[in-house]
Parts: C-alpha cells; structure tokens; sequence
C-alpha cells in the first residue's frame, strides 16, 4: 500500500471503530448524544497524534523495554492535560465523561497503534497515521451518537442498554452493505472455477 492510500485505508478498510471493532468501552458507554461522541472524537484524535508522534520521535532510539513506558506516560500526559482543560472550561462535557476520559489511556488502539506504526516510520507518516485513525474513531462516535441521540428523542429505544448494540450493529451492517467486497490472500487472485 502506498503512504497516500493509508490515510483512506484508515478511515474504510481498517477502521478502529467501525471494522477492527476496537474501543467499544468509550463507544458504547458514552456514544449517546451527540456531544459527548464529538468530545470523545476529538480527545481520542488528540491522545492517537501525541502518542504516534512520541513514538515516531524517540521510539527507535530507545530500547524495546523502555518504548512502552514512553509511550504509556506522553499518552497519560496529554489525557491528563485535555481532562483538566475539560474540567475548567466544559465542567458539564468532563461530568458527562466521568471515568470513561482516564480509560482512553487503557484503549487498545492508543495504546497498541504507536509501537505497531508510529516506531517504524517517518514523523510525518505517524501522524497522519494517527490523524486518520483518530477521524475514523471519531466518524464512528459522531454518528453512533448522533443516531442514538435523534433515536432516542423517538420512540427507538435507542438510550437503553438495547440501543448500545444495536445502533453500532446497524452502522456496521450499512458498513459492510455499502462497501466493496473485499478478498484479501490467495483467493483474490485466483480465477472463478
């Protein structure tokens, strides 16, 4: 794949949120309204650029036992930093998030993505890995909360504990319904018997 499909790739084929089903503590708990999926979104994207770019910048000059505890700490920071800016300046956004904005640092793709990419690659192509999968989250968080939001305003349950599967679980099928077929391996290339 080259460097200008990776940002789509990001955003279609392996979205974190949508397709590798990654995250769905913060997805499904918070997903309600459409506020509280924008604010995740955009504290999500935040926590994967700071920690791609930690991990881009001093990843291969460290040695493989100490890169985590790096990463884990620029990912802590920026979560802390962004808490406490929400906390002084959007107090009802911050309650609303409650302990989910401290578990964004336990979410597997913050944490996985910057020694999975980011270590092996250019700055500049840990970023906009980070930026693309951070607009991809957040597509899915904007519309699963959109959705329950306007749903639930309805006569949907869409609020309720039901709502948290079955809104994402709709968005997931439209996903795989309005996308291409996909073969990936030894099967996309060979012909129809």
């Amino acid at each position: 794949m080259n460097a200008s499909a990776a940002p789509r790739n990001r955003l279609d084929t392996v979205n974190p949120g949508l397709v590798q089903l990654l995250g769905l503590c913060p997805l499904l708990a918070l997903g309600t309204t459409l506020a509280t999926g924008t604010g995740l979104a955009l504290t999500t994207l935040s926590v994967l650029v700071a920690g791609n770019a930690v991990a881009s910048f001093v990843g291969r000059r460290l040695p493989p036992e100490l890169r985590i505890a790096v990463y884990l700490l620029a990912v802590t920071g920026t979560v802390s930093a962004i808490e406490l800016a929400m906390a002084a300046w959007w107090p009802e956004l911050h309650d609303a998030f409650s302990l989910f904005l401290p578990l964004i640092v336990a979410n597997c793709l913050v944490l996985a993505r910057p020694d999975a990419f980011a270590t092996h690659h250019a700055l500049v192509l840990a970023v906009r890995d980070g930026v693309a999968l951070g607009v991809g989250f957040g597509l899915v968080l904007v519309g699963l909360g959109a959705a329950r939001e306007f749903q639930g305003n309805g006569l949907a349950p869409a609020l309720l504990a039901p709502g948290v599967f079955i809104v994402p679980g709709v968005l997931l099928a439209l996903r795989n319904r309005l996308a291409p077929a996909r073969c990936v391996g030894p099967a996309a290339t060979e012909p129809a018997a």
